[in-house]
């Protein structure tokens, strides 16, 4: 047969579509068989990270493959990395580890009417590793040394307190607008690309005021460097036993928490999911990752998927009621 010939049988045959190839070649490999990515939405330093890092490293231990942290920032309060990993093939290749403002932005949009860049349906919940109230920060040079101090003044300089954010409708933005409307008190919002960037202006002075996860401030508090006036939770937490929560000072319906947790794409094969399910129950009780989290202040909260499901889908009416009663604000 000749090149003429050659080509014309080749061309003759049957064509199998490259994705239906590649699926079948990723069915018939054992998972993992490469590197995974563990996207977080936010820069490095913030909540989701200090979530994603130690348990990375201990699912690789567990699956044997290198687990790669992906610090997605850009956009409003983690949108643009929530949506990357919802647009990533359900393969159990890309996870998500977020917050809790998951299903904060997309009621936001809604709100701006822009295009929603994610559904929160696009999303199966893997396990929670972290759930704590946030806590409201102010340079220890501030003068308010009471929320009655930091409340008094605001009323007097209505729009002048500057307060950082990990970006519009995040969870650092949504805890500050529910304080400030059962306060009534108007605050000057400064978004930032996550949690740490509004950190940094926190201690540089940038922003007077900031909401944060226990495990980000700790270590700032403790060198003196900041002051924590009140405690979203509806108890005190042990990390800072002094600290009275927003209800014990009169504000019954401020209540807020970040949580962290692990999450992959709705389509993923059920035995992936399984796979995971079970890795992330060993890596949360992985002593490198129980100390770290203690470490912080910020101790394992885990709840595996079915129990995680239903967290979520509570939490997040809770607070996408609490985004419709704040309405519009920048």
């Amino acid at each position: 047969m000749n090149r003429r010939e050659l080509l014309k049988a080749a061309a003759a045959l049957p064509l199998v579509p490259a994705a239906l190839s590649n699926s079948a070649v990723a069915q018939s490999a054992p998972y993992p068989s490469r590197n995974i990515t563990m996207i977080v939405p936010f820069p490095a330093g913030g909540q989701a990270d200090l979530a994603a890092r130690p348990v990375a490293a201990a699912l690789e231990k567990t699956l044997g493959k290198s687990v790669i942290v992906d610090n997605r920032a850009g956009g409003g309060g983690g949108s643009v990395g929530n949506a990357a990993a919802a647009r990533a093939e359900p393969d159990g290749y890309t996870l998500l580890m977020t917050l809790s403002s998951l299903a904060v932005l997309p009621e936001a949009d809604r709100l701006f009417n822009r295009p929603v860049a994610y559904e929160v349906s696009q999303f199966a919940p893997i396990a929670r590793v972290l759930a704590d109230p946030t806590l409201l920060a102010v340079p220890a040079s501030a003068p308010w040394k009471t929320l009655k101090d930091f409340v008094e003044d605001a009323k007097a300089r209505p729009g002048l307190i500057p307060y950082g954010s990990s970006g519009p409708y995040g969870t650092l933005h949504i805890a500050m607008e529910m304080f400030a409307a059962s306060a009534g008190i108007k605050l000057q919002h400064v978004p930032f690309r996550g949690a740490a960037p509004a950190l940094t202006a926190l201690l540089g002075g940038t922003v007077q005021a900031l909401a944060s996860a226990p495990g980000v401030l700790k270590q700032q508090v403790d060198d003196g460097k900041l002051r924590v006036l009140a405690n979203w939770g509806a108890e005190r937490i042990a990390s800072f036993p002094n600290l009275p929560t927003f209800r014990e000072l009169g504000y019954k319906d401020v209540e807020f928490y970040i949580w962290a947790g692990l999450f992959a794409q709705s389509a993923l094969p059920a035995p992936i999911m399984a796979q995971l399910r079970k890795a992330m129950g060993e890596a949360v009780k992985a002593p490198e990752v129980v100390k770290t989290f203690a470490n912080a202040g910020s101790p394992v909260a885990y709840l595996d998927a079915p129990e995680f499901a239903k967290f979520v889908a509570d939490d997040s009416a809770r607070l996408i009621a609490a985004v419709k009663k704040i309405g519009k604000v920048e």
